[in-house]
């Protein structure tokens, strides 16, 4: 294949095909329906599940388990990693983290890990921190800071109540 043969047999505006417009057509007469049957009736709408009439896979497969809409989605770096990535005396934050494309994926709160060793003073700011994480953070003459994470529908309870009764 060559570069001026990428395009040939592409067409913009293909002509739509219509269809029961006589049997010359190759579309006339059913209309390529077929003959009779349930998809050959007018206004039947299949579901992308429809299996012929059988019972469909996704209904004969069973169901387990649940999935927590409303779970958090925790993001995590070792300590080990924040060795490599940075110098000492940096700042680290969960936006420093994602805008330098470290953690690429979306997630409501950062944990570090304790995984590693570290050597440089740095000042970590995440939601979560591991017993040793921590440790290690301190013992290298930095802070952990903690961040407050997305309140939970009890907090909120809670804060509701605490503003009700201060009235």
């Amino acid at each position: 294949m060559s570069l001026h043969e990428i395009n040939q047999g592409i067409h913009k505006h293909k002509r739509p095909n219509r269809k029961g417009r006589g049997i010359g057509s190759g579309q006339g007469k059913t209309a390529g329906r077929g003959h009779k049957g349930q998809f050959a009736r007018s206004g039947w709408k299949g579901l992308s599940i429809f299996q012929g009439g059988g019972s469909p896979l996704v209904r004969r497969v069973p169901k387990r388990g649940f999935t927590n809409a409303g779970a958090l989605i925790v993001g995590e770096i070792n300590v080990g990693d924040l060795e490599e990535l940075f110098d000492a005396g940096a700042d680290i934050t969960p936006d420093a983290l994602q805008t330098a494309g470290i953690l690429k994926k979306r997630f409501d709160v950062l944990k570090v890990l304790g995984d590693g060793e570290l050597t440089k003073k740095l000042t970590v700011s995440a939601h979560r921190f591991s017993a040793s994480a921590k440790q290690k953070i301190e013992k290298a003459g930095g802070t952990a800071t903690i961040l407050p994470g997305r309140a939970n529908v009890e907090q909120k309870k809670k804060a509701k109540k605490a503003a009700a009764a201060a009235k």
